[in-house]
C-alpha cells in the first residue's frame, strides 16, 4: 500500500497581476517529517503556504494535505493543520488564557476540553505567570510563543510554520527552536520557511530551497552542503608576503580555483580533507616565506550553497515581492 504524503505539490503556479509569486512548485513532505523552505523574501514562501492552509487558492496545480485536496476539501483540511505566521495572529485586548479558549469557537471543542488544553499549552510554553494579563503588555516572544500554542490547540497532526522567528531576538529564537524540536519529537509534521540558514540547518531533516517560485535543490543539510565541493581554507598574509607565491604553495593541496582578495591580502581555497594536510600546508607555507595573520578551515554553509544556486545570498532583498505577504495572515479562515 502506497503511503500516503503528509503534504504534496506538484506544478503550483499562483501569479499577482504580472509577478508570479509561484512558478510550477513541487514539494513532498512525509509524514511526521520537517522540512524547511529555505529562501529570501518575494521567493514565495509564504504564498506557498496560504495555498497549503486554504488561505488561498492556486491558479493551477495539484496541492493535497493530509490526503486532502486543499481546494475542494477546504474544510476537512484545516480541521487537521494548525498555522503560525509571521506575525501573531493573537487579540492584544485580551488575555493570553482568553486568546486561546476564544479558538474554542472557531474549533468546535467543548468547554472543558478547550480549558484543559489551554492550561496545558501555557504549561508548555511557559506562559502560566502571564495567562491572566492582557496580551499587549507581552513581549514579542511571548507573543509568539502564544501564537505558536494557539495553532496547537486542536491538537493537529501537520504545522505549518511561515518564518516563526523573525524578529525575535537570539534568546528568543533559541526558545522557538526548542518548542518546535519538541513537537517534532512527539511525531508532528511540521512545514517550516524560513529565511534563517542556521535555522533550516538545526530544525529541518529535509530542506527544500526556493528561488522565485520553485524549489531549485532538495535535500539534507549535509547533502546540500556537499554541492559547494566540500572545505575551505580561508588564509589571510601578512604585508610583504607574496599572494602568487602562496597561490603556488597552496597548488598540491587544492580541489578548485583559489579566490584572491588583492586588497585584504586573503586567499579562499577549496580543499578535500583539509583537516588532514593542515600541519603539512603551514609547513609548505613557512618554507616559501609566507607569514599569515590568520588562517581558519571551515566547511561550507547553507549560505555558500544557497550563493552557489541563485547567484546571490539569501539574505538579499529580491526585487519580486508578494502582494500578499505584506499582510498579516489569519490563522484560519472563515
Amino acid at each position: 500500500m502506497t503511503k500516503v504524503p503528509a503534504i504534496l505539490a506538484e506544478g503550483v503556479c499562483k501569479s499577482y497581476g504580472k509577478t508570479h509569486a509561484l512558478a510550477g512548485l513541487d514539494l513532498v513532505v512525509e509524514a511526521g517529517s520537517v522540512l524547511g523552505a529555505l529562501g529570501p523574501n518575494g521567493a514565495g514562501k509564504t504564498t506557498a503556504v496560504r495555498i497549503l492552509t486554504t488561505l488561498l487558492k492556486p491558479d493551477s496545480g495539484r496541492v493535497e494535505v493530509a490526503g486532502l485536496d486543499v481546494v475542494t476539501q477546504a474544510a476537512a483540511v484545516r480541521e487537521r493543520i494548525g498555522l503560525a505566521g509571521q506575525y501573531a495572529a493573537v487579540d492584544e485586548l485580551l488575555t493570553g488564557y482568553e486568546n486561546l479558549t476564544l479558538f474554542r469557537q472557531l474549533s468546535h471543542l467543548s468547554r472543558g476540553v478547550a480549558k484543559r488544553r489551554a492550561r496545558d499549552l501555557l504549561e508548555r510554553f511557559d506562559l502560566v505567570e502571564a495567562a491572566g494579563r492582557l496580551v499587549k503588555t507581552y513581549s514579542g516572544g511571548m507573543r509568539r510563543r502564544l501564537d505558536l500554542a494557539a495553532s496547537l490547540i486542536l491538537a493537529p497532526s501537520i504545522l505549518f510554520l511561515d518564518e516563526p522567528t523573525t524578529g525575535l531576538d537570539l534568546r528568543g529564537r533559541l526558545t522557538m527552536w526548542a518548542l518546535i524540536q519538541d513537537l517534532a519529537r512527539s511525531g508532528t509534521t511540521i512545514f517550516l520557511t524560513t529565511q534563517y540558514l542556521e535555522e533550516a540547518d538545526h530544525l529541518a531533516q529535509q530542506i527544500v530551497v526556493i528561488d522565485e517560485g520553485r524549489v531549485i535543490a532538495t535535500g539534507t543539510a549535509d547533502a546540500l552542503k556537499a554541492q559547494v565541493g566540500g572545505e575551505r581554507l580561508e588564509l589571510t598574509l601578512a604585508p610583504g608576503s607574496a599572494l602568487d607565491v602562496a597561490v603556488e604553495a597552496l597548488g598540491p593541496y587544492r580541489s578548485g580555483e583559489v579566490q584572491v582578495d588583492t586588497a585584504k591580502r586573503h586567499l579562499g581555497v577549496p580543499v578535500t580533507h583539509g583537516a588532514e594536510h593542515l600541519a603539512a600546508i603551514v609547513r609548505d607555507l613557512d618554507a616559501a616565506q609566507i607569514t599569515l595573520t590568520d588562517l581558519a578551515l571551515r566547511r561550507p554553509t547553507l549560505d555558500d550553497v544557497f550563493l552557489t544556486l541563485t547567484g546571490h545570498t539569501a539574505t538579499e532583498a529580491k526585487e519580486v515581492a508578494e502582494t500578499e505577504e505584506r499582510q498579516p495572515a489569519t490563522r484560519r479562515s472563515q
